[in-house]
């Protein structure tokens, strides 16, 4: 495998390549780590990113402005960006454009779930875990977002969403509800796994993203990653 990162034209950001050598063109995910803008979560980008390449992706992390350059707008902008670069490159990097899809954690699932309803997207499945939908803590985590809900249309792409029960930053009822209630409104094929352990922030709920996590491993919660590889192997 090559590990490699280029830079993006919107300023602070890039994109790390996880290409793997394959005989033949790969399906991809591009990762949007969580991070409420203040870092790129190493248990939401390299470590994600790898187990999916074990798995026979080709995988990418998206690091997008944090910190004093955080700005939401920006990060969609970088999201875009590097699909562009991806789809432009994509037989150098082994990919199969028409498999290639986002998967976003927390904060990055809000920017995941708004890049797969811009208009003219490039992803074709999209993956959210316990995104922030809704703009009701963009004061704690110092941006101006919008409530991605109400950018659903018949054309957002299919989507698998999970989260915890005991997630007391993204409430159920406040994000996830809206959001899969506003796909099924829209006739868009999802799936919702809402689990009754785990909590936000957990990754893949192994000891893989433990160790870099406070040691929060909930073997329950962590079915969500073999249940979304199953869900996309049944997608037309």
């Amino acid at each position: 495998m090559q590990i490699r990162n280029v830079k993006l034209a919107q300023a602070h950001s890039s994109l790390d390549i996880y290409h793997s050598a394959s005989d033949v063109v790969l399906p991809a995910v591009v990762i949007v780590p969580g991070g409420s803008y203040q870092q790129i979560k190493g248990r939401d980008s390299e470590r994600v990113a790898m187990t999916l390449a074990i798995h026979a992706f080709q995988s990418f992390v998206v690091r997008y402005p944090v910190l004093e350059y955080r700005d939401y707008q920006a990060a969609k902008v970088a999201i875009s960006q590097a699909f562009d670069y991806i789809v432009a490159h994509a037989a150098e990097l082994g990919v199969d454009p028409e498999q290639l899809g986002i998967l976003g954690f927390s904060a990055g699932g809000q920017l995941a779930a708004a890049y797969s309803n811009q208009s003219g997207t490039k992803a074709r499945f999209a993956a959210l875990g316990y995104p922030v939908i809704k703009p009701t803590i963009d004061e704690r985590m110092g941006v101006t977002t919008e409530d991605v809900s109400q950018l659903v249309t018949d054309r957002t792409p299919a989507t698998f969403v999970w989260g915890s029960v005991n997630d007391g930053l993204t409430p159920y009822l406040d994000h996830i509800n809206a959001y899969v209630t506003a796909l099924a409104q829209h006739g868009v094929p999802f799936e919702l796994h809402e689990f009754g352990t785990g909590n936000h922030g957990i990754a893949l709920a192994n000891k893989y993203t433990g160790i870099v996590n406070r040691d929060r491993v909930d073997r329950h919660m962590s079915r969500w990653f073999p249940l979304f590889l199953e869900w996309l192997g049944n997608l037309k």
